[in-house]
């Protein structure tokens, strides 16, 4: 209860009660529009609380929906970085990130991004909720893989999490571009193929070059 803590644990908590209720209002209405055409006074109608309330947590709608997408990404971010334990050394490294690729749902996420943020067509890829998750998961991966491997060179875990989540955005636009960024059987077996494709690229290496029928097609140029 609230009113058995000091003051000032009062003010927090119920400072953390009124954001949480405000993004979770704006989640609802997301989910309820399929957009974010709402107004700060629908918001905060919905959050209960007063449009003030409303900004003194947050500067714009922009800022809550950014909130939104957060929370969305995080589960992905967090089942990524679960990453399963490997007594193998060096290539083991790369075999623990691969499975955690293969076994997260990214694709759910990601079209939820797109239905949130608009079709913008292949520049949603570039959005900046999209390089947040990304800049997010390659920080976050870094630290799982060095405390796994606390005798593995950092630079070295670095530039190998780094291949792979930059890799992620890159296949971000591709699957955009050839299946709409849609959660459906045919987007998902097309993301599947596409993140084979990026995980045999690095443990192989550019100097083998193109994976032939492997690459995504676009009905983009």
């Amino acid at each position: 209860m609230l009113s058995t803590l000091p003051v000032e644990d009062r003010r927090k908590a119920l400072k953390s009660r009124h954001r949480q209720a405000i993004v979770a209002a704006a989640a609802a209405l997301i989910d309820e529009r399929q957009a974010t055409d709402f107004s700060v006074d629908e918001l905060a109608r919905r959050a209960d609380v007063s449009r003030r309330t409303v900004f003194n947590h947050f500067a714009s709608i922009h800022d809550i929906v950014s909130e939104v997408c957060s929370d969305v990404l995080s589960s992905a971010v967090a089942s990524l970085t679960a990453v399963p334990a490997s007594d193998a050394a060096g290539m083991g490294m790369l075999d623990e990130i691969a499975e955690a690729f293969r076994k997260a749902d990214l694709v759910a996420p990601m079209a939820y991004l797109n239905r949130v943020l608009g079709d913008g067509g292949p520049a949603v890829a570039a959005h900046p909720m999209a390089l947040r998750a990304f800049t997010e998961l390659s920080e976050r991966l870094s630290a799982v893989m060095l405390r796994r491997h606390p005798e593995a060179d950092k630079l070295s875990v670095d530039l190998l999490v780094g291949a792979l989540t930059s890799g992620l955005g890159v296949l971000y636009h591709h699957w955009h571009c050839a299946t709409g960024a849609v959660d459906t059987p045919a987007s998902r077996v097309s993301w599947e193929r596409m993140l084979n494709q990026l995980l045999e690229t690095v443990r192989a290496g550019h100097a083998a070059g193109p994976a032939g029928d492997a690459r995504p097609s676009s009905p983009n140029p």
